[in-house]
């Protein structure tokens, strides 16, 4: 009763309820000598109840996990109290919260999700690979990356298109579709030149996908000023800022959920999209959310 298997050593309070639970079914004194447990320690712990750590907390911490359909983790929890609640709390504190309310965000495994795949060959233009994975940048604006990923409904499958900012981690542009083809990726990039600064001149990083070597996509973004950066041939962590990103949106928003139409999936993912960008919080950032930094580095 000392230590589980692979874990740490009881505590006094929690060797004193197992022993209590056993009580009724062996001697008291047998079950304190196998817990090694002396019997003033074991009333002592009867006794004295161990307290839920930062109660006054329990309830914004409850409304900051629902925010999303299957919650979130304690350094986003712990970033959100800080931010918006002014609350002092170490994220080690908000784990052992959790652990004691019972709410726990889900850690994928890597076979959880199948990684959508558009390479073809090639089949027009190729660039190198500018970002070199140094997904580090100084501001918005000047590195980002963009692929496809895709989601699997009774009623078929969704994919979505995000242009994501490196820096801000701002999702700037995104396009959902039924079908992976150029007519989302015309659409991702009317959104993205029309939220363009003047002046700016970012690196685009993709994979080799078919679809970044086309003529009108390679064409439009060299006539905005963007430079093509591409991943090299099967190396998905080349492009691995923008996998992460469709990592947490298939564990925060998409893990274990059906829809039942294309346009309510695409509305609820719209509004994630939202949520990711204006009050999800970022450790890179400090605790800021995305639009928050965008914000402060655009006024400085």
């Amino acid at each position: 009763m000392d230590r589980p298997e692979g874990g740490e050593a009881l505590s006094n309070r929690e060797k004193a309820a197992v022993v209590s639970g056993l009580s009724g079914l062996h001697p008291l004194a047998d079950l304190l000598e196998a817990a090694r447990l002396p019997r003033s320690s074991y009333y002592y712990a009867l006794a004295h109840p161990k307290a839920p750590t930062r109660p006054e907390l329990w309830e914004a911490a409850a409304e900051i996990f629902s925010r999303t359909p299957n919650g979130c983790g304690h350094r986003q929890i712990a970033m959100c109290l800080r931010a918006e609640q002014g609350a002092v709390v170490a994220d080690k504190t908000v784990l052992k919260m959790m652990r004691e309310m019972g709410i726990r965000c889900g850690i994928r495994r890597e076979t959880d999700y199948h990684r959508y795949s558009s390479y073809r060959g090639k089949v027009g233009t190729t660039f190198e690979n500018v970002i070199g994975r140094d997904f580090g940048a100084d501001g918005p604006w000047e590195k980002m990356g963009t692929d496809v990923t895709e989601f699997k409904q009774p009623w078929g499958k969704a994919y979505f298109a995000p242009v994501y900012d490196f820096a801000s981690k701002e999702i700037v542009a995104w396009s959902t579709s039924t079908h992976p083809n150029m007519a989302q990726q015309q659409e991702l990039l009317d959104q993205l030149l029309a939220k363009m600064p003047e002046g700016s001149a970012p690196v685009l990083h993709s994979d080799m996908g078919w679809q970044y070597q086309q003529a009108g996509w390679c064409n439009r973004l060299a006539g905005a000023g963007v430079v093509q950066s591409m991943s090299r041939k099967g190396n998905c962590i080349d492009n691995g800022a923008t996998e992460q990103v469709f990592g947490h949106i298939k564990d925060e928003f998409f893990k274990g959920r059906t829809w039942p139409s294309f346009e309510e999936f695409k509305r609820d993912l719209d509004a994630y999209i939202v949520h990711w960008n204006t009050r999800r919080r970022q450790v890179k950032l400090k605790g800021l959310t995305p639009e928050e930094f965008r914000n402060q580095s655009l006024a400085a």
